[in-house]
């Protein structure tokens, strides 16, 4: 398993500065991440530091809260689309959820998604279901509404809620969605043996800002032995 490749090198802090940008793409360079995931506004600077690779450049749609109209995410999507994103993270409206209006749910996340087919080749789109603020019965749903609406993937967390990725919920998502489907775990990944965990529980991307400790266990132990660390 190269498990840089399944991560997505984050920084989405409100304060970060484009120094911290640029050291973020040069870390993602340098370790062989999937993607960096940056705010809207760094999009354009990342796209011309990650260029000359094969790192994607990952941002946020209507992002923390999801509550956001559906003009605007689909406006934040064409832009981050011209500025060079190549995978786009959307919030599910997570009020209209949770007040039964699916149809709404639905139309919002095939706006966005409607907006990336139309590039070529399509890009990704994967939707962040805050999972800490649903009950199951509220997750299951969630997963079939992306589903149904042709995104890519589901993703646990923004990282800005009341809790980030955990197995159990990582594990409930997979079930829903089934082997084919994308699985992103994000928000409070910062550790080897977690990141592993959450991989062996039906991860298979990794939403982190802690990607660089990672790959540093990860070449203390040995990728050898990257499989052991789950049951230390």
């Amino acid at each position: 398993m190269d498990l840089a490749k399944l991560i997505d090198h984050t920084l989405l802090k409100p304060d970060a500065t484009e120094a911290a940008v640029t050291s973020l793409c040069w870390e993602a360079q340098e370790y062989g991440f999937g993607a960096v995931c940056v705010n809207p506004t760094w999009v354009s600077l990342a796209a011309r530091l990650l260029r000359p690779t094969s790192v994607k450049v990952c941002t946020v749609i209507g992002f923390p809260l999801g509550a956001t109209t559906t003009p605007a995410k689909v406006g934040e999507a064409i832009e981050a689309l011209a500025c060079g994103a190549t995978e786009l993270d959307m919030v599910i409206n997570l009020g209209k959820l949770k007040s039964g209006h699916y149809d709404f749910v639905c139309r919002d996340i095939e706006a966005v998604v409607g907006v990336a087919r139309e590039c070529s080749p399509p890009i990704v789109v994967k939707v962040i279901l805050e999972t800490a603020l649903l009950t199951r019965a509220e997750k299951v749903t969630a997963c079939q509404l992306v589903k149904d609406a042709g995104a890519d993937f589901v993703k646990t967390s923004t990282g800005f809620g009341p809790g980030g990725a955990t197995v159990d919920d990582v594990k409930l998502l997979r079930s829903i969605v089934g082997p084919a489907f994308g699985v992103k775990a994000s928000g409070g990944i910062r550790t080897l043996q977690h990141a592993l965990a959450m991989v062996e529980a039906g991860a298979n991307r990794l939403g982190t800002s802690a990607g660089v400790a990672i790959m540093a266990e990860v070449r203390r132990c040995g990728v050898d032995d990257e499989q052991r660390a789950l049951s230390d």
